[in-house]
């Protein structure tokens, strides 16, 4: 088996989706960014490699057999041995994960660029291993939007999408028209005669489907008036307001 040796990870719990899984020029300097003194590498096929990118669904047994306890966290000059954290490869993507004990990806993160380089060049000349692709069918909606709305946005941006998309769910679930069509005349006040005449599952599917894709100071601004008065969706706001450097 192949390890890598001081390995820097900044782990991002929880994320369905491999576009919230920072690459190293998007971390930030309060991200909690952690020393791996040994982890296991493993080259897979790219079919797994997706699986376990973008999905919290169960990685398969044999892959957490080979690599049980075979990773170290280095802490306070303290050595940490974790049950199930590894390094994977397609050969195009490097993906790290714990498991914090469980048959998930719970926790991912990317490498630096060093270290990408070094996983590239281990992992060159091996087979990928052959472990089973569960059946699995990942599906995209509003609460976990498709790849293709967070093409080309930054990590502030992709933020700001996501809440975005958590007020407009919360919207839909009011059911109240007179709500909506505002909402959607403040996104496209040109359209004010027309909107008044939709029903309240047009006018919403209308704006969503017009936020959907880019993002733009147009998007910034709704996403602002949205919120406004919902004091968990404006600390999500304001975490994304604050100065941030890498």
């Amino acid at each position: 088996m192949l390890y890598l040796h001081d390995v820097w990870v900044n782990w991002f719990e929880g994320e369905e989706n491999g576009y919230n899984v920072c690459h190293f020029h998007e971390w930030r300097k309060d991200d909690q960014v952690e020393l791996l003194d040994q982890v296991p590498l493993l080259k897979v096929s790219s079919a797994l490699f997706d699986y376990i990118e973008n999905s919290l669904s169960e990685i398969p047994k044999p892959l957490l057999e080979d690599v049980y306890q075979k990773a170290y966290l280095r802490k306070n000059h303290e050595r940490i041995q974790l049950d199930y954290c590894f390094v994977i490869t397609d050969g195009c993507g490097i993906l790290a994960v714990d498991t914090i004990g469980y048959n998930i990806p719970i926790r991912k993160s990317r490498l630096i660029p060093r270290q990408e380089q070094l996983v590239y060049e281990m992992t060159a000349g091996h087979e990928e291993e052959p472990y089973p692709l569960p059946v699995h069918e990942k599906t995209y909606h509003i609460l976990s939007p498709s790849p293709e709305w967070m093409c080309g946005l930054t990590r502030k941006e992709r933020q700001l999408k996501q809440l975005l998309f958590m007020a407009l769910d919360q919207l839909r679930s009011t059911k109240n028209v007179a709500e909506v069509r505002y909402w959607y005349t403040e996104w496209a006040p040109h359209k004010y005669p027309d909107i008044q005449k939709m029903t309240f599952e047009e006018a919403w599917q209308r704006l969503y489907e017009e936020t959907k894709y880019g993002w733009s100071d147009k998007h910034v601004q709704l996403c602002e008036k949205l919120i406004k008065g919902q004091p968990f969706f404006e600390k999500l706001w304001e975490m994304e307001q604050e100065p941030k450097v890498n």
